[in-house]
């Protein structure tokens, strides 16, 4: 009779163990708040600061980073880097650097870092140039609709 005791023990301790091992994971939401490469990198490695200071998508260096929110930044110069740490909400692409128009549309998409814009101080991704095309003959509307998405995250 001593052994079903210690099975239902051994039994229920596991299951204490496993869910505090689940409970204790990061769930899919939060590795999907900022688009990131597996290792990440953020925006494919190209500097956040520069779409505001050069009006382009410029590559980052590798030796000059910043992280934040769990993403690593690369930057294309110290000063760069320098902006992005005193303000970071002032330069990290919108929905989390997702696709904008993706986002507009309820769902989360790649994006080509060179496909972008920046509309009242906020840097928006696109998946490529056709979407592109399609978000900038709207960008007010789709703003709208990807922040009512981006909220319900």
């Amino acid at each position: 009779m001593r052994a079903p005791q210690f099975f239902r023990t051994a039994l229920f301790g596991l299951s204490v163990f496993l869910a505090a091992v689940v409970l204790a994971m990061p769930g899919p939401a939060a590795a999907e708040t900022v688009n990131m490469s597996t290792s990440g990198l953020a925006i494919d490695g190209h500097d956040p600061v520069a779409y505001f200071t050069m009006n382009r998508a410029v590559p980052g260096d590798a030796a000059i980073t910043a992280s934040h929110e769990g993403a690593t930044y690369r930057f294309a110069s110290e000063e760069h880097r320098a902006l992005f740490v005193a303000d970071p909400k002032k330069y990290v692409p919108q929905y989390g650097g997702y696709c904008a128009y993706g986002a507009a549309q309820g769902y989360k998409a790649p994006v080509e870092p060179d496909k972008f814009t920046v509309v009242d101080g906020k840097l928006y991704l696109n998946y490529n140039g056709a979407v592109q095309s399609t978000w900038v003959k709207d960008t007010a509307g789709y703003i709208e609709k990807a922040d009512a998405f981006w909220a319900s995250q």
